[in-house]
């Protein structure tokens, strides 16, 4: 596995990243002690980063991975905290949960630009200060905007950018795949560290593996790729292809190849809530029942959480 230096920070971390979200409950919902042995898995092939939220619910496993492995990963992770109050709720949670003294990456949820970060400065000012106080090594933003990448350059506060990024640009809110291109390379030239997300356009591009793989293996200015993976034939697979960068074709794999999609149950009660809370705005609601736009949805899962019915579902 290659390692290298994350932007300008002190970390050190593996080009495969492994991001937890797919193993959590608003997707796979493994048990603990089964997502934790797929951590502990990818840790033993070489994976040493790791990428949750709180959002994810996926603390308990990492913690559960450490302990059985004994072994460190560099955790980022990230929630919406938009003032002091909120950020520090998140920090403690994040410590509280995954029993480490500190995190290495904290990061703003799913940021857009200047407004939200002007907007959550009193919790960026929270991070930082506890930053100088030794519980968080390094503050950063993930976002689907390519103005959050271009605007986080006037902040050096912000030392790390957690795009999506794929090569059919799905899932970028404000622009193209060519667009986000340049942003992500003027911010890794000013030392900004950057790991990619939905390289596989939430599972959308998984059907075009290939293309999927090539272009992030090609684009030399991202210092770590994350990855959802769910079970150790995923981890394998990733893991030999990211160290020899290149892409296999064999029959398991094609078997292997599921295309995910967002299912909405008959019993859905049309309330609205999770058609709020979507940000890629491919929810809307007709007859009183949830509609997905699967030429936007990413199947990440999050509107899953506001759903008191649970009638939403990744399949």
């Amino acid at each position: 596995m290659e390692y290298v230096k994350l932007g300008n920070t002190s970390l050190v971390v593996s080009k495969l990243c492994f991001g937890t979200l797919t193993i959590g409950p608003l997707q796979k919902n493994l048990s603990i002690d089964e997502g934790a042995e797929l951590l502990a898995y990818g840790y033993q092939k070489g994976i040493n980063f790791v990428d949750t939220a709180e959002l994810y619910d996926t603390y308990k496993y990492i913690k559960r991975s450490i302990e059985i492995s004994e072994k460190r990963p560099v955790i980022s992770t990230k929630s919406y905290a938009y003032d002091k109050k909120t950020a520090e709720a998140s920090l403690k949670k994040a410590i509280l949960e995954l029993n480490v003294d500190y995190i290495d990456l904290f990061m703003l949820h799913e940021q857009e630009g200047d407004h939200t970060i002007k907007g959550h400065f009193e919790a960026i000012e929270y991070f930082l200060k506890a930053k100088e106080k030794g519980y968080i090594k390094h503050f950063g933003i993930s976002t689907h905007y390519v103005k959050a990448v271009k605007d986080s350059l006037k902040y050096p506060e912000i030392e790390v950018i957690h795009p999506i990024f794929n090569f059919k640009g799905i899932g970028i809110v404000d622009g193209t795949i060519n667009e986000m291109i340049e942003a992500v390379k003027e911010a890794y030239h000013r030392g900004k560290g950057i790991f990619a997300m939905k390289i596989f356009g939430g599972g959308n591009l998984l059907s075009d593996f290939k293309n999927a793989l090539e272009f992030v293996f090609n684009f030399p200015y991202l210092h770590s790729v994350a990855v959802g993976m769910q079970s150790k034939f995923e981890i394998d697979y990733n893991v030999k292809c990211f160290e020899e960068k290149k892409i296999y074709l064999d029959d398991k794999l094609v078997e292997n190849i599921k295309t995910k999609r967002l299912h909405v149950e008959s019993w859905c009660e049309g309330c609205g809530r999770c058609v709020e809370h979507c940000h890629q705005r491919a929810l809307r609601i007709k007859d009183g029942k949830v509609i997905v736009d699967y030429t936007k949805c990413l199947c990440c899962g999050y509107c899953s959480r506001y759903c008191s019915v649970f009638a939403l579902k990744i399949i």
